[in-house]
């Protein structure tokens, strides 16, 4: 049966403020869920807490709205009971990474198979514009009048010191990118994260401008594929190289570099060495990169839930609950 976005939409009044980056972010998941074509009654979003957790609302599946922070440990109990659900959780940066990092990290090391949608924008937006992990050092806040003096999370960074096997990013305006490394979120097998930089427009507007902005998207950022070149620019002229252990943007004919210098992206390197220095590119010194950055096989932890068990069960006689309270010694007390 072939689905369409809206079969993934539910009769709910969306509620977020008007041009927020979460209304591309709803309508790109509901696109890209009826490409995979998962029926929606196998699918569950879950979220937290936050301006983006209301998005369980806005979708014609199964949905849980939790508590803060802890969306990663119902999301991983539901995939665990319910192998055969297809689970995304959906989570803010300050839900995912302070109060619900710990879970976060687990889950990426445990390799849960489930879709991780992590929108960042920098800020507590629905408590009203606090700093949160990822806003940049010097960020002036409602909490922060005077400038944070902390450095912030990286949510590449902090995904793949968790060993993740899967990190996509995209920018919420660009909706082609993004319902492209969804799709590839869905079909990975393991725990997926996809950051997705997004706008608040009331709390921390245009905090990603630098990247964002179509006057100099082109130039500042990378789209990578799997098996091609790493190229970029206006004209797709110039690329990336390794310069000893670190990135280096070269131009195409100067300096006798030609296409054959370019280095190709394989995303499916089980070394994780490349990807990390490609999700750590910013936009600045180096382009910001988009797209799948890492797509690697592991085992999956629900799986091997699965499999433990059914090696066990074939083991021991008992096969219902009864059967295990009676296998060992009782008595019968009058």
């Amino acid at each position: 049966m072939e689905y369409t976005a809206n079969d993934y939409k539910s009769d709910q009044y969306v509620r977020w403020c008007p041009g927020c980056g979460d209304h591309a972010v709803v309508n790109t998941l509901q696109k890209a869920m009826a490409e995979v074509g998962i029926p929606p009654h196998k699918v569950a979003v879950i979220s937290g807490i936050g301006c983006s957790s209301r998005l369980p609302y806005y979708m014609g599946t199964y949905g849980f709205h939790t508590i803060h922070g802890r969306s990663a440990a119902i999301a991983t109990g539901v995939k665990t009971a319910n192998p055969d659900l297809t689970v995304w959780q959906i989570t803010g940066d300050g839900d995912c990474l302070a109060i619900g990092g710990n879970h976060f990290i687990h889950e990426i090391r445990r390799n849960v198979n489930l879709n991780i949608i992590l929108l960042n924008n920098k800020i507590y937006g629905l408590t009203k514009g606090q700093y949160s992990p990822t806003s940049d050092r010097g960020a002036v806040t409602k909490s922060s009048p005077y400038g944070t003096v902390e450095d912030p999370f990286i949510p590449a960074e902090l995904t793949f010191g968790a060993r993740g096997n899967f990190f996509a990013r995209t920018i919420d305006v660009d909706l082609v990118t993004a319902k492209e490394v969804m799709v590839a979120a869905a079909k990975h097998k393991g725990a997926s994260v996809v950051e997705v930089l997004q706008n608040c427009v009331i709390f921390n507007d245009q905090i990603h401008k630098y990247v964002a902005d179509k006057e100099f998207r082109a130039e500042r950022t990378i789209h990578l594929k799997h098996g091609e070149k790493m190229l970029f620019g206006k004209d797709m002229d110039k690329g990336l190289v390794l310069d000893g252990l670190n990135l280096k943007v070269v131009k195409i004919g100067e300096n006798g570099v030609t296409l054959d210098d370019i280095l190709v992206h394989d995303a499916t390197a089980k070394d994780s060495f490349l990807h990390l220095r490609l999700a750590m590119m910013d936009g600045h010194e180096l382009p910001l990169a988009v797209g799948v950055i890492r797509s690697a096989e592991a085992l999956c932890y629900d799986e091997e839930v699965k499999r433990q068990m059914e090696e066990i069960r074939d083991k021991k006689p008992g096969k219902t609950l009864r059967d295990l309270l009676l296998s060992e010694e009782t008595w019968e007390v009058k």
